[in-house]
C-alpha cells in the first residue's frame, strides 16, 4: 500500500464523488458529464468539479470524443472519463498476497498441474457460493467483483478479479477461473455448464449463457 493509494480511495468517501464513480465503473465505457451528472442527481457544474477530482486522483482516465449534434458549438469534443486502468489496494499493514499468488501459479505451470489446479478452482468456487442454494447467481458474482451486467443473451463479467495474475499465465489462470465459476454455479444449484470461456478485451475472460428466466428477469 502506498499513500497515493489510500488518498485516492478516501477520496471515495465523499458520498457524491462516490456516486459519479460508481456510475462512470458501470458503464464499462466512456461517460460524459452531463450522463454522469443526470445519473448521480447532481448539476453539471458539480459533476465535473468531482470528476476531474478522481482524474487527478488516478481513479479514472479523461479525454475528449467529438459531438455527433449539428449546429453551435457542435465542433467541440466534450469531455468524457472512464475507469482508469491501473489497480489500487490499501492494507493494513501492508501484504503481498498477489506476489506469492503470482509464485504458485508459476510452480502449477512448472509442474504441469493444470488439472488439479482446475479442480481445486471448482472445489473453492463451491465454497464461495457457500450454503447459498437458489441465490441469483449475478449477486453473487458481483458480491465477488466480477460486476456482471447483460448484454445479448449473455450475462458477461465486467471485471476479472485476477487480472494482474491473467496477466502473467493467461491459460492457467483464465482455465482456473472458469473452473471456479462452474463449482460456484453447481452450489448454487445452477447449470455450470453455463460458464464458459468468452474473452473481450478489458473483461473477465468468463461469460455465462443466460436462461430464459434470466432473459426475462434481466
Amino acid at each position: 500500500m502506498s499513500s497515493d493509494d489510500l488518498g485516492a480511495l478516501a477520496l471515495l468517501h465523499d458520498p457524491v464523488r462516490r456516486s459519479l464513480y460508481d456510475v462512470v465503473a458501470s458503464r464499462g465505457g466512456d461517460v460524459g458529464r452531463g450522463e454522469a451528472a443526470e445519473a448521480a442527481g447532481v448539476s453539471r457544474t458539480l459533476a465535473g468539479h468531482h470528476l476531474d477530482k478522481l482524474v487527478e486522483a488516478g481513479l479514472l482516465e479523461s479525454g475528449f470524443r467529438r459531438q455527433d449534434k449539428k449546429g453551435p458549438g457542435s465542433g467541440r469534443p466534450a469531455k468524457v472519463y472512464r475507469r482508469a486502468r491501473a489497480e489500487r489496494s490499501v492494507s493494513l499493514p501492508p501484504r503481498d498476497y498477489a506476489a506469492l499468488a503470482s509464485v504458485l501459479a508459476d510452480v502449477v505451470d512448472a509442474l504441469g498441474a493444470e488439472e488439479q489446479a482446475e479442480r481445486a478452482a471448482r472445489t473453492a468456487g463451491a465454497r464461495l457460493a457457500g450454503r447459498r442454494p437458489g441465490e441469483p447467481v449475478e449477486r453473487v458474482l458481483g458480491e465477488r467483483g466480477y460486476e456482471p451486467y447483460n448484454e445479448g443473451g449473455r450475462l458477461r463479467l465486467r471485471n476479472c478479479p485476477f487480472h494482474a495474475l491473467a496477466e502473467e499465465q493467461p491459460l492457467l489462470v483464465c482455465s482456473m477461473n472458469l473452473a471456479l465459476c462452474q463449482g460456484l454455479l453447481e452450489a448454487l444449484g445452477d447449470d455450470p455448464g453455463r460458464a464458459v470461456l468468452d474473452p473481450r478485451p478489458g473483461e473477465c475472460c468468463v461469460s455465462l449463457k443466460q436462461t430464459d428466466v434470466d432473459i426475462e428477469g434481466g
